[in-house]
């Protein structure tokens, strides 16, 4: 077996590569967006996630008063936006309007949807966890929209016509839509997979078609 030399580094957030994902919140009349790169999914049933936020972010106080927030997953076409409200702050300017994003109602939580992102994700907090530099705040998803440009006739999201966006060590990437496998794959008898393979070939073909 081939061995594998490793540097020993110091312990920091090395876990990449992260979702970017662009934060909508609101509390009264004031509404920000931030940019969140530690977000994911924490449980099935209920729905459930979190988004960690710096105590001193204008979107923090704006969260905890309110205890609301839409994640909108951000495309390659939103990069910029997506960068510019991680490193601006929504305490003096309106961020929808200096990065170009349009607001949305959301149908249940008071904060605004970005109308430009593929897909919005409405959540409530029911938990705040408070740590040194940020506050994790564990929140039930309570409605998902999704474009209709990325729903399939019938009704499958078409995730990797999306184009979404990764975070890597202080840099953005395009999701490539090259399948290398599937939930399952690895273990799945021939027969199967002859006819999966048989069924991706249809749906291309009717894609082209098109």
């Amino acid at each position: 077996m081939k061995k594998y030399k490793k540097i020993n580094s110091k312990p920091g957030p090395m876990l990449y590569p992260l979702p970017a994902v662009l934060v909508s919140c609101a509390s009264g009349d004031e509404d920000n967006l931030i940019t969140i790169g530690w977000t994911g999914i924490i449980n099935t049933t209920p729905p459930m996630t979190y988004v960690s936020v710096r105590k001193e972010r204008h979107s923090h106080h704006l969260i905890k008063e309110s205890g609301e927030f839409v994640i909108n997953l951000a495309n390659v076409d939103m990069v910029k936006a997506l960068d510019y409200c991680g490193v601006r702050s929504g305490r003096h300017e309106d961020k929808f309007e200096t990065a170009g994003l349009t607001r949305v109602p959301a149908d249940i939580v008071a904060a605004p949807m970005v109308a430009e992102s593929p897909v919005s994700i409405e959540c409530k907090v029911v938990e705040i966890k408070e740590y040194p530099s940020h506050d994790m705040f564990i929140a039930e998803i309570v409605a998902c929209h999704v474009a209709e440009d990325y729903v399939a006739d019938n009704g499958a999201y078409e995730f990797e016509r999306m184009r979404l966006v990764s975070y890597n060590h202080g840099k953005y990437y395009e999701l490539k839509s090259s399948e290398l496998g599937f939930f399952g794959y690895s273990i799945m008898k021939p027969k199967t997979a002859k006819r999966r393979r048989q069924q991706q070939k249809t749906k291309k073909e009717k894609k082209y078609r098109k």
